[in-house]
């Protein structure tokens, strides 16, 4: 038996899947002032449910990372740079965020390090990696005694091209444990060795500040663990599409950014492919965001242009477009008198009113409540809805704008479905590509709410609604692979290529990938090496990463790059002149360590199929009750533990042979 365990704003979801493939869904309310208490108190229901059976493993998705850094406080965090080169967080990057618009100017954001907890060492390395000023032994020490006296807890080391040469930082560190032992460090050149000084040292300095945090949290969690099922491994989502063990995660914690939302994207695509859907969007509502990503050929675009709040985070991380915007998210009056929705949510504690406990402001919840969409109990009766809570809250902001409760509520939710909307857009249209031939994976416990809407808006043909969809994060996270990636910066002209170089670096690469993945228990034949590479046209800015193939070839790189190229862009320069150089910049091995996947139940031959009554003009169904092959015409409602699927008037519904909900919108 494993276990899935995903912490949202709201509850955390758990799935265990025993060896014969059947699956056990619950959920728990989160404890926001620790996480890891919600953890373990899942796992202990769900053990119970199991009849007290120990899991083999546990994988678990986590939002602590990304959590602190959104507090935005670091009082106790330094940088040590080399000399000379104090001001790079200062300088940052010319990256204006949405254009100049009506303003004359933009001021950068304030940088995560003031200058006065910037520090310099005397050292000086070359871009390949040669020694142009020695390492100042004595300056290195004085500046890790200053940090000491200062009181300063949390550090990053940046040197000038350590992608090239770590030399430098990793005696630095060595320094750093000898005169200031208590410091938590970070060196660039373990997180992410690759060129680029403004992004590598943000990035460094994100690792070093989320440590303790997550170190903390994971400690926590697996003291919890222990207690309940000894020596059972604890595996950890990565913002790269894989799971880690928990030790290499408190490494290098920078990785777990975006670790819940990976774990959605990549179950809901997994469970997309099992249907016969490669193209898809994925959208995962929760208590208090919607995150959005784009699946072509049945994988999850990759980013390493990812973002945590206003720092650029140079890990590679799947390409996720979030908005405040969930089943928590409050119905308020802007300044200017127009109703609002989000980004700020009621959360997991007091949550929306209609739980009764404290809220007093309108959640979108609420308003689904009043028009008729939800029942009077979530979660299989765990969680009672008081419907006089929700009316209360929604006349409140009746009064306000000057309508009635019913389209008072109708339009927090048209608000809500357009926020949506547009977060597929930005990840879609704003880029380039047309949605219009993708399916919408809906799931999240309020996901499959407005799905159907969505996708009106949209003009979306087809909605998938996979089984539980309110546990799909929880159940992507026993359907990925161990992965970790390893990268050098070498940039090389296409037509200066040297074979044997790249081979040898290629096999370092590969060789730390396997020596990790040992480490982690996997067998040989269970190890897969994937090889890419960075690659851009001469004087630009940014790279597209390609394919590299078991053995390199120069000109079939260079070919796939022009396709590349052509594909996101729209031109390439095929014709190679010495205007036009391709140069190769970032050599990159990913490892896996490939698991078995879940078996996936099939639906059930035969059911019931009969309405439970109607509510507010829908006719309203129990999920598990429709067999394989059950088509019904909109307008209609399906229950279901943990989540609700409205089917809007204009779309059918199907239920096809694993289970899915297929909502397909009929032609005007």
């Amino acid at each position: 038996m494993r276990v899935g365990i995903d912490t949202g704003g709201t509850f955390t979801d758990l799935v265990l899947v025993g060896g014969d493939g059947h699956a056990l869904r619950l959920k728990v309310p989160s404890t926001p002032s620790d996480p890891a208490e919600a953890l373990v108190e899942g796992l202990r229901q769900a053990m119970e449910a199991a009849g007290g059976a120990r899991p083999g493993g546990v994988a678990h998705g986590t939002t602590v990372a990304t959590n602190a850094m959104l507090e935005q406080r670091f009082p106790a965090l330094a940088l040590l740079t080399t000399r000379g080169f104090r001001h790079v967080l200062e300088i940052a990057r010319q990256s204006v965020p949405s254009g100049y618009g009506n303003s004359y100017f933009w001021v950068k954001p304030a940088a995560i390090v003031p200058l006065e907890r910037v520090f310099e060492v005397t050292e000086r390395l070359g871009f390949r990696g040669e020694v142009l000023t020695p390492f100042d032994e004595e300056d290195a020490r004085s500046q890790a005694r200053r940090l000491r006296e200062l009181g300063v807890t949390t550090v990053g080391i940046c040197f000038l091209h350590a992608y090239a040469n770590p030399a430098h930082e990793l005696r630095m560190r060595e320094i750093l444990r000898e005169e200031h032992p208590e410091a938590i460090v970070s060196i660039s050149s373990d997180v992410w060795p690759e060129y680029r000084e403004y992004e590598r040292t943000v990035t460094t300095l994100v690792d070093a500040f989320v440590k303790p945090h997550v170190a903390g949290y994971l400690g926590r969690a697996e003291k919890g663990l222990r207690d309940l099922a000894p020596q059972v491994p604890l595996l950890i989502m990565k913002s790269n599409g894989g799971v880690m063990p928990a030790a290499a995660v408190a490494r290098r914690p920078i990785s777990t950014a975006l670790s819940g939302p990976a774990a959605g994207a990549l179950g809901a695509s997994w469970l997309a492919r099992q249907a016969g859907f490669e193209r898809v969007i994925t959208i995962d509502t929760g208590g208090t965001s919607t995150d959005v990503c784009l699946v072509e050929g049945a994988e999850p675009q990759l980013t390493r242009e990812g973002r945590i709040g206003r720092f650029p985070v140079r890990v590679p991380m799947i390409d996720i477009v979030s908005v405040g915007t969930g089943g928590g998210s409050i119905a308020w009056i802007g300044p200017e008198g127009g109703l609002r929705v989000g980004p700020r949510s009621a959360g997991a504690v007091p949550g929306p009113m209609a739980y009764g406990r404290g809220g007093d402001q309108p959640t979108v919840t609420d308003a689904h409540l009043v028009v008729g969409r939800l029942p009077d109990a979530l979660v299989g009766g765990a969680v009672r809805l008081r419907r006089e809570l929700s009316e209360r809250g929604v006349d409140h902001i009746a009064e306000r704008v000057g309508l009635d409760r019913e389209r008072a509520a109708t339009g927090i939710l048209e608000l809500s479905a357009h926020n949506q909307a547009n977060a597929v857009l930005e990840l879609t249209v704003k880029r380039g590509i047309d949605p219009m031939d993708q399916a919408l994976v809906a799931f999240g416990g309020a996901g499959p709410l407005q799905a159907s809407r969505i996708a009106e808006i949209l003009g979306l043909r087809t909605v998938l609604v996979p089984p539980s969809p309110g546990n799909v994060s929880a159940f992507g996270l026993l359907a990925v692979d161990l992965k970790d990636d390893y990268v050098l910066t070498r940039v090389r002209r296409h037509d200066e290529v040297d074979p044997d170089e790249i081979a040898a670096l290629f096999a370092r690469l590969e060789a730390d990938a396997v020596e990790s993945l040992r480490a982690e228990g996997v067998p040989e034949d269970r190890v897969s090496l994937v090889r890419s590479v960075d690659v851009r046209y001469l004087g630009e800015a940014h790279e597209i990463t390609i394919a590299a193939g078991i053995s390199f070839d120069p000109k079939a790189a260079v070919e796939g790059f022009h396709d590349a190229h052509e594909r996101v862009y729209g031109y390439a320069y095929r014709d190679l002149a010495h205007r036009n150089v391709v140069e190769f910049v970032n050599w990159k091995v990913t490892g896996l360590g490939l698991i078995e996947r879940p078996t996936l139940e099939a639906a059930p031959p035969t059911g019931s199929a009969r309405p439970l009554g109607t509510r507010a003009g829908f006719e309203v169904y129990r999920r598990h009750d429709l067999p394989q092959g059950f088509t019904a015409e909109g307008p209609l409602i399906v229950e279901e533990y943990g989540s609700t699927t409205v089917v809007e008037d204009g779309f059918t519904v199907e239920v096809d042979r694993l289970a899915n909900l297929v909502l397909r919108r009929r032609p005007s």
